[in-house]
């Protein structure tokens, strides 16, 4: 499959139907998603990445309907990810001594996947690629969200393959912003900032200041992963813009796991008590342990408070909510409130530990928590509900 975005520019990828898991098993694709190389044709032929090396057979036999390979002039190698890079190796092995544009940290990159010395030209922001009538213009994007990545803008035809940036993992033979429903659209598009981008906020916005002082006209951007934004293509970097500048709704969310009921019952009323006093705060609880950690980090994400709770076992905490606090600790989350809960039998440590695990997270405690020990009766529950109550007039 392949379709014309624009003049002589073509997409040349896989539509991924089947993916359910990527970056191995961390992060949920309910969705699927897509890879997006793309060729340019002009007095010069270039091909801007290529796809997962598992689908590698089938780019090269798609890729050979629209263009022999001897007649592709360039490579860009925007990222060398294995998402972006896998099917270099089947590729390079039809045209050895085809050069492949790169940043320096790219070579190293690819060198280290690959193990081959390929024809690399190392490029840096502004160094530019003669193609005939247009050309290209390279933009590095370090640490967005590899050391390695890169932009590439094509003059007259204004589009900006964005690599990583602005993409979802989606997938959608409609393959355009305006055709596919919007709120999936944004959900996965929220997502994919929360889980991979939101430790590179800085740099995130950093680099739209970048991209948009140059001054250039953008009418298309084609990310590498899910639909291109042809309508109004903007409207990701102005979102982009917001996510990146700390972002948070009017949202709090409860993350719990339990063993015999204890720390839900304490979730539960906790909520309640919120409610009781702002009815205009959305309230979330999630099992951790039942829920999807992708799917969580987007609600905290959105969040301006988090509550994590877990029973004590073993003088220490469940499981799955200590992978989510890891999760959120390497996520660098930026101004946003936390408190933990959680029952016990016996010494009761969770409380101080999910608290401890909570600042090492960036997050800034609204109070030592609350911890109730064995079955929470009545009592127990009213303090909970008291308990949500401080945590909503915390705001107000």
């Amino acid at each position: 499959m392949s379709f014309q975005v624009k003049n002589n520019v073509y997409w040349v990828g896989k539509i991924d139907w089947e993916l359910r898991r990527f970056h191995g098993e961390e992060y949920s694709t309910h969705r699927g998603s897509s890879y997006n190389p793309y060729l340019i044709k002009d007095e010069k032929t270039v091909l801007i990445d290529t796809v997962w090396g598992k689908y590698s057979n089938e780019f090269i036999e798609n890729l050979q309907k629209e263009i022999p390979l001897d007649k592709i002039d360039y490579i860009i190698a925007n990222h060398a990810e294995s998402d972006h890079s896998g099917a270099l190796p089947e590729l390079m092995s039809h045209i050895p001594d085809t050069p492949i544009y790169c940043t320096a940290n790219a070579v190293k990159s690819l060198k280290g996947h690959y193990h081959q010395d390929w024809n690399f030209q190392v490029v840096k922001t502004g160094d530019t690629l003669q193609l005939g009538s247009r050309e290209l213009i390279f933009i590095e994007a370090r640490m967005l969200h590899w050391p390695d990545s890169m932009m590439s803008y094509l003059t007259k035809d204004n589009i900006l393959f964005s690599n990583d940036a602005f993409g979802q993992h989606f997938a959608s033979e409609l393959m355009y912003n305006d055709l596919v429903d919007q709120a999936e659209l944004y959900q996965e598009a929220i997502k994919y900032y929360a889980n991979i981008l939101t430790p590179f906020s800085a740099l995130v916005d950093k680099k739209i200041k970048e991209v948009l002082g140059l001054n250039v006209p953008v009418d298309i951007i084609c990310p590498s992963h899910g639909v291109i934004w042809r309508d109004d293509p903007l409207q990701i970097v102005n979102q982009y813009a917001r996510w990146a500048n700390d972002y948070s709704e009017n949202q709090i969310t409860i993350l719990y796991d339990t063993m015999w009921d204890g720390t839900r019952k304490m979730a539960e009323a906790i909520a309640q008590g919120i409610t009781e006093i702002d009815k205009t705060i959305t309230v979330k609880l999630f099992n951790v342990a039942r829920s999807d950690k992708n799917d969580l980090i987007t609600e905290v994400f959105k969040s301006k408070a988090i509550l994590v709770g877990s029973p004590t076992i073993n003088q220490g905490i469940l499981s799955a909510t200590a992978a989510i606090l890891e999760e959120m600790r390497g996520l660098k989350f930026k101004n946003k409130k936390a408190a933990a809960f959680g029952c016990y039998g016996w010494s009761g440590e969770s409380i101080k530990m999910i608290s401890d695990r909570l600042k090492e997270g960036g997050f800034q405690l609204m109070n030592d928590g609350i911890r109730e020990q064995w079955n929470p009766g009545n009592e127990a529950v009213d303090n909970c509900v008291r308990f949500g109550k401080s945590i909503a007039l915390d705001f107000r």
